[in-house]
C-alpha cells in the first residue's frame, strides 16, 4: 500500500507557475482552465503534459509547476 493519499484532499493551495519556486510535494494537480502543465516530478524530471482538458485532477506527484511551457489556468495543488 502507498504511503501516500491518492483519495481526497486534505488542503489545497492555488499555484503561479515559476521555473524557481519549490513547492512542497504535492500529489495532485487540479486544472481549471485548459492547456499544457509542466512539473517537476519528484525525480527532478521536467515532464509536459499537453492538453490537459478544464476539471482534470491530474494525479501526478512533483515539486515545480514550470512557467515554461505551461499554459494551462488556475491550477491548485492538492496535499
Amino acid at each position: 500500500m502507498s504511503q501516500y493519499n491518492v483519495g481526497s484532499t486534505d488542503f489545497a493551495v492555488a499555484v503561479t507557475p515559476s521555473d524557481s519556486t519549490v513547492l512542497t510535494p504535492f500529489y495532485k494537480l487540479y486544472i481549471g482552465g485548459a492547456g499544457a502543465v509542466a512539473i517537476t516530478d519528484m525525480g527532478g524530471n521536467v515532464v509536459t503534459f499537453a492538453a490537459v482538458p478544464v476539471g482534470t485532477q491530474l494525479e501526478v506527484r512533483g515539486t515545480k509547476v514550470m512557467a515554461t511551457n505551461t499554459t494551462a489556468t488556475n491550477i491548485v495543488a492538492c496535499y
